[in-house]
C-alpha cells in the first residue's frame, strides 16, 4: 500500500506558497503522493468568500518543489472542461514532473453550484457523456498522434498535441464515484483504478471494509483484463502512531494507496497547520 496526502484548492491551499510548504514536506517526510481538490466555487454556501487556487497552477507549484512523489487531481471534472487544453495540462505537468503525473477524473460536483452557476448543462447523464468521450479523447491526444474524432459533444479535424505525456502510452486515469452506485465504477473499470466515495464513509472517513470488498469484487468482474495492475485508493484520518487497526485490514481487501484526508465536516482540512502537523508525523507504517 502507498500514501498520499489530499488538500483542497481553497482556504489557505489557494495560496501556491502553502501548497510548496505542504509538498515539500509530504516528501520528506516520506510520503509517495500529493492529490488536490478540483473546484471553481464547491458548495457557494458553505464556501461564501473563500479563495480559491487553479488547481493546475497549484500542481505546478508542488511539481517544481519536488522530485518523486506522485501529483495528479483528486479529482477533475472533464466535461467542465474542453479535452484538448485539459490533454494538454496534463502532458505539460507530466513532463515537468519527470512522469509524476495520476490524472483523477470524475462527474464532478455540486452540479448546480459547479456547473449550473456558469449556464453550464446539469444533466447528469449528459455530463457522464462528455465525461466518458472526453477521457477517450484525451487519451487519443496523450499519444502524440494525429486524432480525428467526430463525437456527440466533441470534435477533433486532424490535430496532433505534442509532446505526448512522459509515461507512455499515458499517466495512469483514476475514476471516481460513490459506491455503492454501479455506473461509475463500471466507469472506473475501464481505466486503471477507482477512487470512490461510500454512501456510509464520506470524505475523511474510512470506509467499512466489508464496503471495500464487494466493491474490488465488482470492479473485478468489469474490468476486461482483470489480471493487469490496478490501483483502488481509500483514504480518511489515520493516528500517526497506530494506523494498523484502520489500514491493514483494507490493504488485506485489497486498497492499494491510502489517502490521508481530514474531516470535510470542519474546517481542519482546508487549514494549512493541522494538514501540516499530520503531514510532518510521516504516513502510517504497516
Amino acid at each position: 500500500m502507498r500514501f498520499s496526502v489530499n488538500i483542497p484548492n481553497f482556504g489557505d491551499f489557494a495560496d501556491a506558497r502553502a501548497v510548496i510548504r505542504v509538498a515539500k514536506a509530504a516528501e520528506e517526510a516520506g510520503w509517495d503522493g500529493l492529490f488536490f481538490w478540483d473546484h471553481v466555487v464547491h458548495s457557494k454556501a458553505q464556501r461564501r468568500g473563500q479563495p480559491f487556487g487553479d488547481p493546475w497552477m497549484l500542481m505546478t507549484a508542488a511539481a517544481l518543489a519536488t522530485s518523486r512523489i506522485k501529483l495528479g487531481p483528486l479529482v477533475t471534472p472533464v466535461a467542465r472542461r474542453r479535452p484538448e487544453q485539459l490533454a494538454r495540462q496534463v502532458a505539460t505537468l507530466d513532463a515537468l514532473s519527470g512522469g509524476r503525473v495520476i490524472f483523477g477524473a470524475g462527474l464532478g460536483g455540486p452540479i448546480d453550484d459547479e456547473f449550473g452557476s456558469f449556464g453550464d448543462e446539469t444533466d447528469p447523464r449528459v455530463l457522464a457523456e462528455r465525461l466518458d468521450e472526453g477521457l477517450d479523447l484525451m487519451a487519443a491526444y496523450w499519444s502524440g498522434e494525429r486524432v480525428n474524432h467526430d463525437g456527440k459533444h466533441y470534435r477533433a479535424d486532424d490535430v496532433e498535441l505534442l509532446p505526448a505525456t512522459i509515461q507512455r502510452p499515458r499517466p495512469p486515469v483514476w475514476i471516481a464515484g460513490y459506491w455503492p452506485r454501479k455506473a461509475p465504477m463500471r466507469r472506473a473499470a475501464r481505466w486503471d483504478g477507482a477512487v470512490p466515495l461510500f454512501a456510509n464513509a464520506n470524505h475523511g472517513q474510512a470506509p467499512a471494509v466489508e464496503d471495500v470488498r464487494d466493491l474490488i469484487t465488482y470492479l473485478t468482474q468489469h474490468r476486461p483484463d482483470p489480471t493487469t495492475p490496478y490501483d483502488v485508493i481509500v483514504g480518511g484520518i489515520t493516528p500517526a502512531k497506530n494506523p494498523h487497526p484502520v489500514i491493514e485490514p483494507l490493504a488485506e481487501a485489497g486498497a492499494t494507496w491510502w489517502d490521508e484526508r481530514q474531516l470535510i465536516t470542519g474546517s481542519d482540512f482546508y487549514r494549512l497547520t493541522p494538514v501540516l502537523h499530520r503531514i510532518e508525523q510521516g504516513p502510517p507504517k504497516l
